[in-house]
């Protein structure tokens, strides 16, 4: 059996593909958005979001409504123009619906290291209980 002869393929534009994967065109299915993590710890709601190289003073906005944990941020791009970057700027944003028992008069935000932290506080002994629902046929 003869094997067919390897070859070195070489893509003629290797821009082509960095630009079909940019945000604009959609290709990209998170390009913007904020990847975090939750749980509960002490009595409290736990959120965390990672937002790198965001100045917190003016670039980040937390606010709580109707029982909805809204995140924003910008990032922008520093004055000299990398020749390539495959970082995100622009606007981020991220919408998390808090637990039943949170207390959105008792939320508490840190950001350190590039993670913002976002704790609210949780009423003692109101849980949220589930139940099991029947299903008809």
């Amino acid at each position: 059996m003869n094997l067919p002869e390897r070859r070195d393929i070489r893509i003629p534009f290797p821009e082509l593909f960095a630009w079909m994967e940019s945000p604009m065109f959609g290709f990209r299915p998170f390009g913007q958005i904020v990847r975090v993590e939750d749980y509960i710890a002490d009595g409290r709601y736990v959120l965390r979001a990672e937002l790198p190289g965001i100045d917190p003073d003016k670039d980040i906005e937390v606010t709580v409504g109707d029982g909805v944990l809204h995140i924003r941020a910008e990032r922008t791009r520093k004055t000299s123009e990398p020749h390539r970057s495959e970082f995100s700027y622009g606007s981020l944003s991220r919408s998390v619906t808090l637990p039943a028992a949170a207390k959105t008069d008792d939320v508490k935000a840190t950001y350190t290291g590039g993670v913002l932290e976002v704790s609210v506080g949780l009423a003692e002994g109101k849980k949220a209980e589930g139940r099991r629902i029947a299903v008809e046929h």
